[in-house]
């Protein structure tokens, strides 16, 4: 294990313990104060059992020995024999005590370790949803849905680990502190020997379980990956006969991560077959010698017993502190991976109370200057636009695709805060700070609505609680949307369950559905970002009709591809290359287009 990756291992667990909170922290304190607790129950269990054979094997030399002369008298006992039964329940005791103590922290190691790491994965999705919209947009969602999913489960076994390493090094030096009061010489040999071998061992693998920390952590991101893009696009997959390529993809995925896992857990559990037939032979050589003297055996035999009895309690904790080890190992890039989510910054300006309150809108949005690009090096999406959206106006957003509409009106919604310029509500910025406030008023329609899997009125009144929905709401929205008699013909009605993804509606189902949502949200600016490119002619002529018949209250924002989808608009914005080419009625650009 070089410095340099021992200095990497530290400054990991020093960032998991600042990460866990505060009561936590306090748990394992106590955990480890019962550590070593237990400890003296294991010293006890192997004291107890040089008396106890003695007993059996030479009485009378137990009976002669000064340590056991108060205890005589205190009891009376006039002969050896009556040790026996004391004896026998001191060293019946020892066990059962030193097997609930054991039981006992494993079972509080198991439950602290669990629920730490399950408020770290909450930590973490809390703090990834807080995250600001381009941060979603530039990676991949498998890297996190990996993370809480599947590396977090790792994360806890290394917490485990941990733990387990930390007890297994008390349980250490509380088993040599009992072999020494045996034999000091060879206790300090069993245990350096054995000792010496981990080592040795440890020093040969480190390389290969870094490795496999490697592997695991990515090929592990590139299994969920694969399986996201196969099942989210069955419906192409089975089109297009594709199976096999995506099989392929998983399998590539899948095997090393598999061999990387393998690698790891023989490296960690092969060692102890090793040590258990050295720890076989060295008290068969022990007993050899200590038997040789006249009536060697009778001594020799409460000794062994004792050293056997010692080693089978060194020999696993030895190995449960190499195992740790090597497990901590194994994972230390999974690690590393859930720790950078958990270091992800969450706002500063959640709990204010004027996050949750809408800021006035009764006027007009204005973009001053607006330019946006997603990165120093990127080339700019929007360059410069100054524009001004009266309330309860109807705007078209037209032109060629990648020409920037969509990255403009989510600078208008709040989710992306623009590179230069700004964006003000009734002359007030929008800022990161009160972008909250102005998101009250928005609802967003895209040309592919997210539905769950999970009833109509659930999807209708998405993101709020079950029991908190309100139906009357539910069905005000549906009416409006138009979608009310559709639902009214189903026998569960409002509570039809939608399938995956709404696979269970039609096209414009789903889309009067995201109208019905943005409705139930009471918001008074509501976008449509393509909402109809993907459907046919028919069913996007009855969804305009649906948008068109909305409360002239509201401020609505249509992105499409066609003129024609548009013409009902009272202005629309022509949008090429990130800049505003034109800005018109309907029959201005029908005329600009026929010049």
């Amino acid at each position: 294990m070089t410095v340099e990756s021992n200095q990497t291992i530290s400054a990991l667990i020093r960032r998991l313990w600042n990460y866990l909170p505060q009561r936590r922290r306090n748990q394992f304190l106590v955990l480890l104060v019962f550590t070593v607790i237990a400890s003296f129950a294991e010293i006890f269990s192997i004291g107890a059992v040089l008396p106890f054979l003695s007993v059996l094997v030479a009485p009378d030399h137990v009976f002669a020995h000064p340590a056991a002369a108060p205890f005589i008298q205190k009891f009376g006992w006039t002969s050896a024999h009556q040790l026996l039964l004391p004896l026998t329940l001191l060293f019946g005791v020892a066990a059962v005590v030193s097997g609930a103590a054991r039981l006992s922290l494993l079972w509080a190691n198991t439950r602290l370790c669990s629920a730490a790491g399950a408020d770290l994965s909450i930590d973490i999705y809390r703090r990834t949803l807080y995250q600001p919209y381009e941060v979603h947009v530039a990676r991949n969602s498998s890297e996190v849905i990996n993370a809480i999913s599947t590396k977090i489960n790792s994360f806890i076994y290394i917490i485990t680990m941990l733990m387990t390493l930390i007890s297994s090094v008390v349980m250490l030096f509380a088993i040599l502190f009992a072999l020494l009061a045996v034999d000091p010489v060879i206790a300090l040999s069993a245990f350096g020997g054995f000792g010496l071998i981990y080592g040795g061992i440890a020093k040969l693998t480190r390389a290969r379980l870094i490795e496999n920390s490697r592997l695991v952590a990515s090929e592990s991101t590139q299994v969920v990956k694969s399986l996201q893009e196969g099942l989210g696009g069955i419906r192409d997959v089975l089109l297009d006969g594709s199976q096999a390529e995506y099989c392929t993809v998983y399998s590539n995925a899948v095997l090393p991560l598999r061999r990387a896992e393998a690698s790891s857990a023989f490296i960690g559990t092969s060692p102890r077959f090793v040590v258990e037939a050295l720890g076989m032979l060295l008290i068969a050589i022990l007993a050899f010698s200590m038997a040789q003297p006249q009536n060697g055996i009778g001594m020799a035999i409460p000794v062994l017993g004792a050293l056997a009895l010692g080693a089978q309690r060194l020999l696993p904790v030895l190995q449960q502190a190499y195992g740790s080890w090597s497990a901590i190992r194994s994972g230390q890039i999974s690690l590393k991976d859930v720790l950078d989510l958990l270091a992800q910054p969450m706002p500063n300006h959640i709990h204010l109370a004027s996050h949750y309150e809408p800021m006035p809108f009764e006027r007009s949005l204005k973009l001053r200057a607006v330019s946006f690009r997603y990165g120093p090096d990127l080339p700019w999406v929007v360059k410069g636009i100054d524009l001004s959206i009266r309330k309860s106006s109807r705007i078209g957003f037209i032109g060629p695709t990648g020409g920037g509409k969509s990255t403009l009106l989510d600078i208008v919604m709040g989710l992306l805060q623009p590179t230069e310029g700004w964006l003000e509500v009734d002359g007030m910025p929008v800022t990161i700070a009160n972008q909250r406030a102005w998101q009250r008023h928005v609802a967003h329609v895209p040309q592919s609505i997210f539905l769950a899997d999970s009833s109509i009125a659930e999807n209708i009144a998405f993101g709020v609680p079950k029991d908190s929905i309100d139906h009357k709401r539910v069905l005000h929205a549906a009416e409006q949307a138009q979608i009310a008699q559709l639902i009214d013909t189903l026998p569960q009605k409002y509570m039809t369950p939608v399938g995956e993804r709404g696979v269970r509606l039609s096209g414009g189902q789903r889309q009067r559905i995201g109208i019905a949502r943005a409705l139930y949200k009471q918001a008074d600016v509501i976008i449509f970002d393509e909402a109809t490119s993907a459907l046919d002619g028919e069913t996007e002529e009855a969804i305009m009709q649906s948008i068109e018949a909305l409360s002239g209250d509201l401020t609505v924002l249509l992105i499409a591809h066609r003129l024609s989808t548009l013409r009902n608009c009272s202005e629309i914005i022509e949008i090429t290359k990130g800049d505003v080419r034109m800005v018109g009625s309907y029959q201005d650009l029908m005329n600009e287009r026929n010049v």
